[in-house]
């Protein structure tokens, strides 16, 4: 698909790399499809935990490693697709309110795995509005006129849960494919939350 000529929306993968940068120890959940290829050309990096499957709920394993891990910054990035399908988990999400989790949509408009058909949010459907009326702490929009440094401080603050909707190109850039073994993908996840040993 050719580049969108709306100068106000973002490259996504020149966005996943600057929100990705210095990231410390923050725990990166990514989507099925772009959004893992997308974090994986930002750096592979051993708290990176990608999905290659499951639509619909890269959101609630965020969830789960942010309440087992509290003292970690989570991350989630995935699609808009993607959250579409497991909206239910913003809910969810508000409820238990994490404050070391951040969601970040990458939205094109796009079911990007499926052949780039129109998504809801397309249609008006507006997730930032939906998870503000969920509870979440932080529920903001970013596009090329934004600032990245803001949202990736926000997402280091602590003060979530935090939801961003990223207005991406629909661009077509180059797959960068990382490790499609679940289990080397959650030994490797385990290994670097380990705490290191007194010697």
């Amino acid at each position: 698909m050719s580049a969108s000529n709306d100068s106000t929306l973002l490259a996504r993968r020149d966005f996943v790399r600057a929100l990705l940068v210095d990231r410390g120890d923050v725990i990166v959940v990514s989507g099925l499809g772009s959004a893992t290829y997308d974090v994986a050309a930002a750096g592979d990096h051993p708290l990176n935990v990608y999905q290659w499957g499951g639509m619909g709920g890269t959101m609630m394993i965020g969830l789960g490693l942010a309440l087992a891990q509290p003292t970690r910054p989570v991350v989630v990035i995935t699609g808009d697709g993607d959250a579409l399908m497991g909206m239910g988990s913003l809910a969810t999400i508000a409820v238990q309110r994490p404050a070391n989790l951040s969601i970040v949509v990458l939205d094109n408009g796009r079911y990007g795995e499926t052949g780039m058909q129109a998504s809801h949010t397309s249609g008006g459907v507006d997730l930032v509005g939906v998870a503000a009326a969920c509870g979440f702490a932080a529920s903001r929009m970013i596009d090329a006129t934004g600032d990245v440094s803001e949202v990736r401080a926000l997402l280091h603050a602590g003060a979530g849960p935090v939801f961003v909707r990223a207005r991406i190109a629909c661009d077509e850039v180059p797959r960068v494919l990382p490790t499609r073994d679940g289990q080397a993908i959650r030994l490797g996840v385990e290994q670097a939350l380990r705490p290191v040993e007194q010697h």
